[in-house]
């Protein structure tokens, strides 16, 4: 049946299907009629392609049936043709097509190609591989934003980060806290020992630091066994650098913020409110003192806590399963850590621009937001790996690479479906981001947008093949690996008290004493960690120890050299010291009696034992010494 045109202009598109070879995407050909106000008949044209075999080919036929389309008028078309009108108006839903419409249209092409390039296409690892996808130009430079003096000593590295601001403003809190105190209960110590408080310095401050790193070194169960006089585990350095006394009123008042002017509505992070300005200081120094390379990492650590904490963590796969988590963003070939994060549950303070994300994400461009745009390539684990991540990174020029679970959101849904033998590899691409399902002993899926699924030889119990990105995993996250290893060793923290902004000022403490070590390292220093420890040590007090702090020792210890039994000894006079000529000591024989009223005997001798280094009356408390186990 045939049908006359309307007397009035008509808009028509003809859509031409083509068909093409399988690797080629399906594209429609879509030409446009005018007519004017003519009483014709419009006979369309049907052009099929359908021996299309390469690509080249297949475009010249577009281009011919676009130029076919164009270049022909309405008169010069067959009038008698027949139209399928019901298909046209079906299809085309009315006579005219409008400028909004058309746009419409095109928008829907552009969506279908966006969907069309977010689909996993798997890739066939019989074959040569496609080449890796490109890392994005690296836009930064790994250096030193501060001025290192080549002549000064090893102190400066530690100083950079515990200066003189951070270390006046924790001795200023300090002395407020303790005066607060001692006004609250001033009835309670009147008779204690805290009743002798006074002011610390900055000075005493260091000095109380260097001891509490030094306990990280020379590690004993119990914090008083430090001062302990039992010369079976005795360390005569503690008492002679400062009294078990004092240390424990420092270790007591230790504070770090003003809680009279604490606004829990205003407070950036009210469960972090007691450090926060200590954290808050450190985090902004590693940010400014150093940039990083262009590899970094992110990883958490978990320190030990097993008192009341509203956000304290409890992971069953841990060595250490209570604690609070810290999550570390760090430089992978050094370690260096740039900043990091505490994990106070759903109060953590992450960036407000990251909101509608998962956790795990929130955390990652919280941490990564300042070197976002520069080309930067991030090595993460299962925990924060996941494809809308790696998408949301390559919008803002930076790579990313590491395991991945399969439980994530659009994860290649064949992935899983079918098992693989051992050293066989499975791989799924979606524009920059490949996802590869390899066979080791288990199971390891692995997410890259700097990787394709390259197999490399490694040379391990004979010949093995690995997947390349699982080498530069491993060499990445080996390397923070070791940043806890080292501060496990001389773990400070561990018998530092029972409140929770102690624990977390001393784990600060260590990430700062590390990062000043691998800045140490960085300008040529070769002393290794545990050397470099001992030598800040030792700088410390020997810049900021007053003598005034130490320990008296009135008294002798009470329990005695095992050696006083078998080996030869003989009396001596004591030596003459700088503010005595004639020094005596307390007799550690009488000083073990009482008297008639039960006191403990005090007496006093010239003479002592040199080999022991105990006071004795030359008769007879040196024979009954030397001679009985029990006297």
């Amino acid at each position: 049946m045939k049908k006359k045109l309307l007397h009035q202009p008509l808009n028509i598109f003809v859509r031409v299907k083509t068909e093409q070879p399988d690797d080629l995407q399906q594209d429609d050909i879509t030409s446009q009629f005018s007519e004017s106000d003519d009483d014709n008949v419009l006979d369309i044209a049907k052009h099929d392609i359908t021996s299309v075999t390469n690509e080249n080919e297949f475009q010249k036929e577009l281009q011919h049936t676009d130029s076919m389309l164009e270049g022909t008028s309405v008169a010069e078309m067959d009038v008698e043709s027949d139209i399928d009108w019901d298909e046209i108006e079906n299809n085309f839903s009315g006579s005219e097509t409008t400028v909004s419409e058309q746009s419409s249209l095109d928008s829907d092409n552009n969506d279908a190609d966006l969907l069309q390039s977010r689909v996993w296409c798997k890739v066939d690892t019989t074959r040569q591989l496609s080449p890796s996808p490109s890392r994005f130009q690296f836009c930064g430079a790994s250096s030193l934003n501060i001025n290192i003096d080549p002549n000064g000593d090893i102190l400066q590295f530690f100083n950079i980060f515990f200066d003189d601001v951070l270390v006046d403003m924790i001795t200023t809190e300090t002395n407020r806290y303790a005066a607060q105190c001692l006004q609250a209960h001033q009835s309670k110590f009147c008779q204690s020992h805290c009743s002798q408080w006074h002011h610390t310095t900055s000075n005493e401050m260091r000095t109380f630091l260097a001891i509490i790193i030094l306990q990280g070194i020379v590690c004993k169960p119990e914090q008083q066994l430090f001062w302990s006089k039992n010369p079976l585990i005795t360390t005569p350095f503690f008492p002679k650098i400062m009294s078990y006394r004092r240390f424990v009123m420092l270790k007591q008042y230790l504070h770090f913020s003003d809680s009279g002017t604490y606004d829990p509505e205003n407070h950036p992070s009210p469960k972090l409110n007691k450090i926060w300005p200590v954290f808050e200081y450190l985090n902004e120094k590693f940010k400014k003192v150093y940039t990083p390379d262009r590899d970094i990492t992110i990883n958490d650590s978990l320190m030990l806590f097993k008192e009341r904490l509203g956000w304290m963590q409890y992971i069953l796969l841990e060595r250490i399963r209570f604690g609070f988590k810290t999550f570390m963003l760090c430089e992978s070939k050094s370690g260096y850590i740039w900043s990091s994060l505490i994990y106070t549950g759903k109060a953590a303070v992450v960036d407000e621009d990251y909101k509608e994300l998962p956790i795990s994400s929130q955390i990652v461009m919280s941490l990564l937001k300042p070197l976002l745009n520069k080309g930067y390539c991030l090595t993460t684990d299962s925990f924060y790996t996941c494809p809308q991540l790696a998408d949301i990174l390559i919008s803002h020029t930076t790579d990313t690479y590491g395991t991945v679970k399969l439980v994530r959101k659009e994860m290649p849904p064949n992935l899983k479906m079918k098992k693989l033998k051992k050293g066989e590899i499975m791989a799924y691409q979606r524009g920059k981001v490949t996802v590869m399902h390899w066979k080791d002993k288990k199971d390891v899926i692995l997410l890259s947008t700097v990787h394709n699924a390259e197999m490399v030889d490694v040379e391990k119990r004979g010949e093995l093949k690995k997947p390349k990105v699982v080498i530069d995993y491993n060499d990445s996250m080996g390397v923070v690996d070791k940043v806890d290893q080292h501060l496990s060793h001389y773990s400070i923290p561990r018998m530092q008290g029972k409140k929770y902004y102690k624990k977390v000022f001393f784990h600060l403490l260590e990430q700062a004493f590390w990062n000043s070590y691998v800045l140490y390292s960085k300008t040529g220093g070769q002393r290794k960690h545990l050397e470099y420890r001992i030598v800040v040590i030792e700088k410390m007090i020997e810049k900021y120890h007053l003598p005034q702090f130490s320990s008296k020792g009135v008294r002798p210890g009470t329990t005695p050299n095992p050696l006083r039994l078998t080996e030869r000894h003989f009396p001596d006079i004591i030596p003459a010291t700088e503010k005595k000529t004639n020094p005596t000591r307390q007799c550690a024989v009488c000083s073990t009696q009482r008297d008639s009223k039960g006191k403990r005997v005090r007496r006093e001798s010239r003479y002592y034992c040199p080999d022991c280094d105990v006071g004795l009356c030359v008769a007879p408390c040196f024979r009954v010494y030397h001679t009985k186990a029990d006297f």
